[in-house]
């Protein structure tokens, strides 16, 4: 079973569907990255795993818990940082991790963490008198002072310049090595990349994809792409339609080919048989960027409007 398991969640607010019919699994010990547009439904589905929000349809589980009626368990092995998180105006960097420090039986150093992150200059300054990254870097020192079994961080590095980034990135790979399982909404492609060991990508509400971040890029329907000078005049349609082959385009004198590994080698076989060689061959993987924004796309193109139809009640374990 699954640490985290969400299955057929749905929540409306008026006539706007956030998410629906969305099922997620987690596993303890990874990092899990929710990937999608703005709207995607991405932060109201973290508010759900938490218990901040409660859902119209759909089960939750966390650890077995039912997050917004089993509030002390949850609350014991849970830390939240979320966009909208807030603390008092008057309130110290160092006062606000040593506060939530003292809910929990074994927490980490408050000193250490807000040296880890950075904020040891500011730590006597009040929290209204933060920069907006700063206040984003406690958020996270108090998501994770109680050293909890999950934590759910949405867009973790938002505001934070390129140092302060690569430092919250080493701090959650050392939090995921200790054991803890980490859920990231992010926008960040290369945050994804560098951190996730598996990523699901919303839109629409709805998840359109899951995976590794490899096996994500590798499942786009143009995955490759190879570009060629050609040394000799290629029949016109000679590359279109070959097995493999998603697209064919001219760029100035190259051509560029999308598609697999397959129609790459198809490429290859057929130039040959035209007697033409691909002078400055280029062949390059696609991104998890170019994955990401087909996967969009092509959502964004098929999906009809979400149904405001009254939806069922939540289910018998939320009750």
């Amino acid at each position: 079973m699954a640490l985290i398991e969400v299955r057929g969640l749905r929540k409306t607010y008026g006539r706007t569907v956030a998410v629906d019919s969305l099922d997620l699994d987690v596993d303890e010990g990874q990092v899990v990255g929710v990937l999608g547009p703005n709207g995607a439904g991405k932060t109201t589905t973290v508010e759900c795993v938490a218990g901040l929000t409660r859902p119209d349809a759909g089960t939750v589980s966390l650890a077995g818990h039912v997050p917004w009626r089993d509030r002390g368990p949850v609350t014991r092995l849970l830390g939240v940082q979320l966009q909208s998180s807030g603390l008092p105006a008057k309130l110290t960097a160092r006062e606000a991790v040593q506060m939530v420090a003292a809910c929990h039986d074994d927490p980490v150093d408050p000193d250490e963490l807000v040296d880890r992150l950075g904020l040891g200059p500011v730590a006597g300054t009040r929290y209204a008198k933060l920069s907006g990254g700063q206040q984003q870097r406690l958020a996270i020192a108090t998501a994770l002072v109680g050293r909890p079994r999950v934590v759910l961080l949405d867009e973790l590095t938002t505001g934070l310049d390129p140092e302060a980034r690569r430092r919250t990135w080493d701090l959650v790979r050392d939090v995921r090595d200790a054991g803890t399982t980490v859920v990231l909404v992010t926008h960040l492609m290369e945050e994804a990349q560098q951190l996730c060991d598996r990523i699901t990508v919303v839109a629409g509400g709805r998840v359109v994809a899951e995976g590794t971040p490899d096996e994500v890029v590798a499942g786009r329907s143009a995955a490759t792409t190879m570009s060629f000078l050609p040394t000799a005049a290629l029949p016109s349609g000679a590359l279109d339609g070959l097995p493999g082959v998603v697209g064919v385009r001219r760029a100035g004198d190259r051509v560029e080919v999308t598609g697999s590994d397959d129609g790459v080698r198809a490429v290859l076989r057929a130039l040959t048989a035209h007697g033409v060689e691909p002078a400055g061959l280029r062949v390059a993987a696609s991104t998890l960027d170019e994955a990401y924004l087909e996967l969009v796309r092509t959502t964004s193109l098929s999906t009809a409007p979400a149904s405001t139809a009254p939806v069922s009640t939540v289910a018998e374990e939320s009750r």
